[in-house]
């Protein structure tokens, strides 16, 4: 009597072992980028430490900042102090420049130039489906992405804690256009979004030079909008009062001025460009003012905004992502 043996079933791998390989292949060929990478990440950590090393160092004798003794009739803050806090306010740009500089990678010699060259034809051919092929070179960047954004968000957010209650500090307020990117997700919401645009851009056009500027055009027509109009994306808070409004030092200033009873809003300038000599008050009342008026952000404002602005960002990515697998299965199967 014999024992018949049952057929093996044929074992289907998994996504995530479909996509080791092609991770392995995509990480040994890009080594030279991942080192670069990692080296922009230790010069962006060790400047941010220096700063904070100099300015601690600098002899200060208040806690204001101060050079001078305490309470007297001249301020001056320490050189340290000064210009740490004018790198640093550009840090939030910085690291916008860095996420799209992520995107044209992606959009150039990561996806484009094997298109252009051929050469992904020797991956598909070797059981890795086109799916898979552009899964594994959007999931790569995009988790190094975060990762190191991250690290460098909790480094720059630390060097700007040296400036927390600094009554002096105007280049450093959380609402500036070169602050505000740079210190919560928003900006690891720019790097996924770079990395699915330079994916897009190149399934579309597949030639480097030309993914390359499209990604360039896309991201930084995104960035201006956003930029442009961030101050939209929450309900802003309006104050009125009898006396000129004093909104503090981080809240973000979007309109000034005084305010009829029909709810009309006034400005210094009317008055300003019909009578220099004129007393701006009078001639604001003159024309019907009651009170004064701000409409700002508050500090309060800030998660709120960080957070819509990511959403937005990553609803762009999903789209963006949705799309390049769209037209590569439309071109290639």
């Amino acid at each position: 009597m014999s024992t018949l043996t049952p057929p093996k079933a044929e074992t289907v791998p998994s996504a995530a072992e479909a996509l080791r390989g092609p991770v392995r292949v995509l990480l040994r060929a890009h080594r030279r980028a991942l080192w670069a990478g990692a080296a922009l990440l230790v010069i962006g950590i060790g400047i941010v430490v220096a700063l904070r090393v100099w300015m601690a160092s600098a002899k200060e004798l208040c806690p204001d900042g101060d050079i001078t003794p305490c309470g007297g009739p001249i301020y001056q803050p320490s050189y340290a102090r000064t210009s740490t806090e004018a790198f640093l306010s550009e840090g939030g740009t910085v690291l916008l420049l860095l996420a799209g500089l992520i995107g044209v990678f992606v959009a150039g010699p990561l996806i484009a130039r094997e298109l252009e060259s051929g050469t992904f034809r020797l991956a598909w051919s070797q059981s890795v489906s086109p799916a898979h092929w552009l899964a594994a070179r959007l999931a790569v960047p995009a988790a190094l992405a975060v990762i190191g954004l991250t690290v460098l968000v909790a480094v720059y957010r630390w060097g700007l804690w040296a400036f927390r209650g600094y009554p002096h500090s105007y280049l450093t307020r959380p609402y500036d256009s070169g602050i505000f990117p740079g210190t919560g997700p928003a900006v690891l919401g720019y790097a996924l979004l770079a990395v699915a645009v330079g994916a897009l851009c190149a399934v579309l056009v597949r030639r480097t030079l030309a993914a390359v500027s499209l990604t360039i055009a896309a991201l930084g027509a995104v960035g201006l909008a956003l930029a442009t109009w961030r101050y939209l994306l929450w309900p802003t808070v309006l104050r009125t009062g009898p006396e000129p409004m004093d909104i503090g030092a981080n809240a973000w200033d979007l309109d000034m001025g005084m305010i009829t009873a029909s709810g009309e809003r006034l400005y210094w300038e009317d008055c300003n460009s019909a009578d220099m000599t004129e007393n701006v008050d009078a001639c604001m009342r003159e024309r019907g003012a009651i009170a004064h008026f701000a409409e700002t952000h508050p500090l309060s404002h800030y998660w709120p905004l960080q957070l819509v602005e990511t959403g937005i960002l990553l609803a762009l990515a999903a789209l963006a992502v949705f799309a390049a697998f769209r037209v590569l299965r439309r071109l290639h199967g």
